[in-house]
């Protein structure tokens, strides 16, 4: 049985197990609090009314049961900050490096390697921290997609870790969208490591020190992880290619959890960003206006990973997310929120150019 067909099992499965859940759910959430679930008047077999969950972005807090995996991606998110900071300020050696291959003085050199070295150095400790991102990943899925709930339901009722999830689809797409603008990244990097190649030959491979014109660095990235660094760095989108293959681990590893579950949660979690942003009521209980564009990305950041994860695709017919709607909601923002979203829909997707997306979807992302 091939992955598609075995998708395609499992969503007919625990489609028909899930709208059952909801039902029963909502119907027990409406009768209990009518504020929480207001369904709106739906035709039969509708069942659009699942989107219709409030994330509190800002104010969600975990339960006792949460806290212990909370504070473990707490950590991981505090360290996020720093690196996006660092990123930010990140201004390359590119003019050190011109003058240094240009001239060969031995001023010239050593100037270029006391300003290349600290900038490899926070070069190493981003791909760390990528580590730390593949490594965490895998335990939020485990509980937000496990099959003793909906995704609705995961949703509703662990929102501390949901919110979690956003802050690092969030990190992801501005890592790689800075690492995008920042073509110094590969060239300082590939700078040291020629110099790194060339004094090793010079010297014979005699030590773990590098000798420039006299001046000794110890090395701290030896030769594999330098390799890792070059492909991770060589990939336009570097921590996404990081997230989608944790989440493609995740799949495998957990045969307990079917596809459909992890699919079916990253939609689901797209859809109810999409019906929030739609919504003007919903939006207007945040209370900072950075909270909304907090939003429009995280929606961004989970098309994208779906559609990386999903065999098919966020963009093929049978596809759970709404990429027609949620693309009119970025268009409907101002160029200055939406136009570095709608070009990480262009191109940062995988299927979007497959023959099975539709001529009306491909349209709508036309430049």
């Amino acid at each position: 049985m091939t992955l598609v067909e075995k998708l395609a099992r499992d969503s007919l499965i625990y489609g028909a197990v899930s709208e059952l859940r909801r039902a029963e759910k909502s119907w027990t959430i409406g009768r209990r609090n009518s504020s929480i679930f207001t369904p709106p008047s739906i035709l039969p077999g509708d069942v659009e009314w699942k989107y219709d969950v409030f994330l509190d972005f800002e104010n969600a807090e975990p339960s006792a049961q949460e806290r212990h995996l909370y504070e473990d991606v707490a950590a991981v998110l505090r360290g996020s900050h720093a690196v996006i900071s660092d990123l930010q300020q990140y201004k390359g050696a590119a003019k050190e490096i011109r003058e240094a291959i240009s001239d060969p003085a031995d001023d010239c050199q050593r100037k270029a390697w006391e300003i290349v070295t600290p900038l490899v150095q926070k070069l190493k400790q981003f791909y760390l921290f990528s580590n730390d991102i593949e490594m965490i990943v895998p335990r939020i899925l485990a509980e937000l997609c496990g099959p003793e709930m909906t995704p609705t339901a995961h949703l509703e009722n662990q929102q501390a870790l949901v919110k979690q999830f956003a802050e690092i689809l969030e990190f992801t797409l501005k890592f790689d969208e800075l690492k995008m603008t920042t073509p110094a990244i590969q060239n300082d990097f590939s700078y040291y490591r020629r110099i790194i190649m060339r004094t090793r030959i010079e010297q014979n491979g005699s030590s773990g020190t590098v000798a420039n014109n006299g001046m000794e660095e110890t090395l701290c990235i030896d030769h594999q992880l330098g390799n890792k660094m070059s492909l991770f760095y060589a990939n336009s989108t570097p921590m996404l290619k990081i997230l989608s293959e944790a989440t493609s681990k995740f799949v495998t590893e957990h045969k307990e959890i079917p596809l459909a579950n992890t699919t079916e949660t990253l939609s689901t979690m797209a859809r109810v960003c999409q019906r929030m942003l739609e919504n003007p009521e919903l939006i207007a209980r945040f209370r900072r206006e950075e909270t909304h564009l907090f939003i429009l990305r995280v929606m961004v950041a989970l098309i994208i990973l779906y559609d990386h994860v999903h065999p098919t695709g966020a963009f093929a017919r049978a596809s759970t997310i709404d990429v027609k709607g949620c693309v009119k909601v970025l268009k409907d923002q101002p160029a200055s929120s939406s136009e570095n979203l709608l070009n990480a829909l262009r191109y940062t997707t995988k299927h979007l150019n497959d023959d099975s997306t539709p001529k009306h979807i491909r349209s709508l992302l036309a430049l």
